[in-house]
């Protein structure tokens, strides 16, 4: 995977911080040692980094976009650092959505409300909570010990009804109901070729791959996560044409797309990955996945608000952006965390399989970050994380009974957002209200 070089930006809350250009090599197996803790994130803060662009010409195969002009703009620009402290929870007046609706009784999450007394160390320096908030551009921070809710912080305009885009933490939540459709049977095993269920990828480089190799990010698949629009990919075109212009459907893109490796042999984070996976939830569930989430996980986790998917079209074409388009309050993604935490168990109810939960957050083994079924694994496998472009996480750390959810506005491309975060997150974790 490789990043294009960007230009320089230090944020006026770094100006200590000399931002360099960068780019993503291939290797992994040292990315945990760059930043410590922080570079676990680096695959998702850089490959769907997209910064603004003009528009393409239109590809005259394909039909003429219904978007008006000024709304794809601002889906080129809604990542961008002067508007994306905002944009991250108003994703509705960007997109056409499809509701994740929640029904029956709220899951309560205890309280034993305190103040954040703990410092943490980031490069030789030691700071406090609450300037954390600013250095890492904080929308909205929970943090829960032991189940109870200790600390609940909003932000820029925000509250606790309000919906933040989860990006890529998305992939995880994805990764929780192809467990649910295992359990009921729709899925006979993980094990089973990807073409079995959807037989329209028989002629692209899916033939092979299983559905544990899709889950893994292991599929072999030719889908380099690289964004640059002056000399456009195959991620850059389909990012254009399904979320910005909405002429094709995401997920489409698998139908014809190449192999680069064997299946199962090479890790590489690709969004295409989990597109397939919530096309095989919608084809097994003979639903949409939107549907399949409200009737397997948003109704009995006991959600306190509906959440809501991005489409990449209009109503009766679209499909919910299921490789980073969920949308949820900063409450519901803890109470996510929380019954990951609880070995998939919400309010007494078993909702994930607990086997399934611990499967999705075991290293899978092999070359690679540490990575499961679209979770995230520290290396000393004592926690993990949802993970979202921009500083989007859920962090789980079972060791110390811990659940942290941040959802942030990072700059495009910002690592040094991306290590403090992790360094807070360790300390967080360790630390002990008294």
């Amino acid at each position: 995977m490789k990043v294009i070089r960007r230009a320089h930006y230090i944020p006026p809350n770094r100006a200590h911080v000399r931002a360099e250009p960068f780019e993503l090599e291939d290797t992994v197996t040292n990315s945990w040692t760059h930043f410590g803790r922080a570079s676990i994130g680096s695959f998702i803060v850089l490959p769907m980094a997209v910064l603004a662009y003009p528009a393409p010409p239109p590809d005259p195969s394909l039909p003429t976009s219904k978007v008006p002009v000024a709304v794809q703009q601002i889906r080129r620009e809604m990542l961008e650092a002067q508007i994306n402290s905002l944009t991250f929870h108003n994703m509705n007046e960007i997109f056409t959505t499809r509701t994740v609706a929640r029904s029956g009784q709220v899951w309560p999450l205890a309280r034993a409300d305190h103040a954040l007394d703990f410092k943490y160390q980031h490069e030789g320096r030691e700071y406090t909570p609450e300037q954390f908030l600013d250095r890492t551009y904080t929308n909205a921070l929970l943090v829960m010990k032991d189940g109870r809710v200790v600390a609940e912080i909003y932000r820029n305009r925000t509250s606790d009804s309000t919906r933040f885009i989860g990006w890529s933490m998305t992939k995880s939540i994805v990764g929780l109901l192809v467990g649910c459709a295992l359990q009921e049977g729709r899925i006979k095993s993980i094990d089973d070729s990807i073409t079995r269920y959807l037989p329209e990828l028989k002629d692209g480089g899916y033939d092979g791959a299983t559905i544990k190799h899709v889950l893994q990010m292991r599929s072999g698949v030719d889908y380099e996560e690289r964004y640059d629009f002056s000399n456009p990919g195959v991620a850059a075109r389909n990012h254009e044409q399904a979320l910005v212009t909405n002429v094709v459907r995401f997920a489409d893109a698998a139908r014809t797309i190449k192999r680069a490796h064997p299946p199962g042999e090479v890790w590489q984070y690709k969004t295409i990955d989990t597109a397939v996976l919530g096309w095989l939830l919608e084809r097994v569930s003979g639903s949409t996945l939107a549907a399949y989430a409200a009737q397997h996980l948003w109704e009995p986790l006991g959600a306190e608000h509906d959440g809501f998917f991005i489409m990449d079209g209009e109503p009766g074409a679209g499909r919910e952006f299921s490789g980073a388009g969920f949308n949820a309050t900063l409450r519901d993604f803890a109470r996510i965390g929380l019954m990951m935490l609880n070995e998939g168990k919400a309010n007494g109810r078993q909702v994930i399989p607990t086997d399934w939960v611990r499967d999705s957050t075991r290293p899978a083994g092999g070359p690679g970050p540490g990575y499961g079924y679209q979770w995230w694994i520290a290396p000393d496998a004592k926690s993990y994380q949802a993970l979202g472009l921009q500083g989007q996480f859920i962090h789980v750390d079972p060791s110390t009974r811990t659940v942290i959810v941040k959802l942030s506005y990072f700059p495009p491309g910002d690592m040094a957002a991306n290590a403090e975060t992790q360094a807070f997150l360790a300390a967080a974790s360790r630390w002990q209200p008294r």
